[in-house]
């Protein structure tokens, strides 16, 4: 036998033998096992005829590379392994067995937009290479147990849009966090420690209450975008907030914020802030403008007195601002009707004089005298 004939056979057979092992290889017990039990814990009437868990035949092996018609969509594997839950928004209604933590291999679980329901359970916060959970969009309730700690390696958490309740773990500030977003739940207290590597925060639409407090926000370096809206939070905006160094959006809008501190910055990345919605006194804070690149700047509906400051309306980066809704007097500034400028939004509802019915920023009309006059102790003329 030749050595040519002899290296085609050697080949041949290490062939055959790859494509027998891929064969036979099956998914772990455990994972099938735990597969089946997600599936159970789902009302099969709620389970379309072209959704990925209708796919989900156990007569054949979930892993497998061949499939034709079962296990079409809703995971992923490696190896023998499951490694991804990606369900699709086919309006599944049901729980999330706490046998998912059997699947100790998953590094994504997202089963967002579908109609899940009752606690989240805690096993599934034992996963150890989990780096995204999205739950978004569901019917989860219950608390957010200190033993989400234990996720090591998660990147991204999304649990928008559900009915959770309670206060935030002070756990939190443990996780390798760079995405989080709890808004529009049932959340309520004060913000704990936040994890130090984020990029976003959104915890929208709760009930938090308290003020910002400064150690929560330690160590943030990296943080780009700040959304608490709607919810109670008080007391004053503090001079260390918007300086933080890699901010780029801020929205506190609708919450009881009273007072705000503006430092001028020596870098800053802000683009957009909106503070509208709150209970703020006193003057515009002129500092705002020393904000390098500040594109978007809403202070709309608190209860702000006295002129708006010129070089608002001599800052080139500024393209959006709005300030209607509050106690303004005096002569708007005449930069922000010439032709080059190029600044939209509103100057409506104020105390403002002589501002052109024209301009856009004065479509709103201002408030009427009478108003004016108690907002400023009752004197027949406002300050200009």
């Amino acid at each position: 036998m030749t050595t040519s004939t002899t290296t085609t056979i050697t080949s041949v057979f290490i062939i055959l033998l790859l494509l027998s092992t891929d064969a036979t290889t099956t998914t772990l017990d455990s994972d099938v096992s735990a597969l089946k039990a997600i599936k159970a814990a789902i009302d099969p009437t709620t389970i379309p005829s072209y959704s990925c868990l209708a796919s989900w035949n156990f007569t054949s092996d979930p892993c497998s590379y061949h499939h034709v018609d079962h296990f079409l969509c809703g995971l992923s594997c490696s190896g023998n392994r499951v490694t991804q839950l990606t369900f699709d928004r086919a309006g599944y209604v049901g729980t999330l067995s706490p046998l998912v933590s059997k699947l100790t291999q998953l590094i994504t679980i997202d089963i967002s937009d579908n109609k899940f329901s009752g606690p989240i359970p805690t096993s599934l916060f034992s996963l150890p290479n989990l780096q995204t959970l999205n739950l978004r969009s569901n019917s989860f309730s219950g608390t957010i147990p200190s033993d989400i700690s234990n996720l090591k390696s998660i990147q991204a958490l999304d649990i928008s849009h559900n009915s959770l309740s309670g206060s935030l773990p002070n756990t939190l500030s443990s996780l390798p966090l760079t995405r989080l977003d709890l808004s529009f739940n049932n959340l309520t207290g004060p913000i704990p420690k936040l994890p130090k590597n984020l990029l976003e925060l959104a915890i929208k639409s709760n009930s938090l209450s308290g003020f910002l407090p400064k150690p929560s926000f330690n160590d943030l370096t990296q943080l780009e975008v700040v959304e608490l809206s709607d919810n109670s939070l008080t007391g004053t905006i503090p001079g260390w907030f918007l300086l933080q160094q890699s901010l780029q959006q801020v929205n506190l809008a609708n919450n009881g914020f009273t007072g705000i501190e503006i430092s001028k910055p020596i870098n800053s990345n802000l683009i957009a802030v909106d503070i509208g919605y709150n209970k703020i006194v006193g003057y515009l804070p002129v500092n705002f403008s020393a904000y390098p690149v500040l594109s978007s700047l809403s202070l709309r509906y608190n209860q702000l007195h006295g002129p708006i400051p010129p070089v608002f309306s001599q800052k080139a980066t500024l393209k959006r601002l709005f300030l209607d809704g509050n106690y303004l007097s005096g002569l708007p500034p005449k930069e922000f009707f010439s032709k080059k400028s190029s600044v939209s939004g509103s100057l409506g509802d104020n105390c403002l004089k002589n501002c052109p019915i024209s301009s856009q920023l004065c479509l709103k009309s201002q408030k009427p005298s009478s108003i004016c006059q108690q907002a400023y102790g009752g004197k027949g003329k406002q300050k200009s």
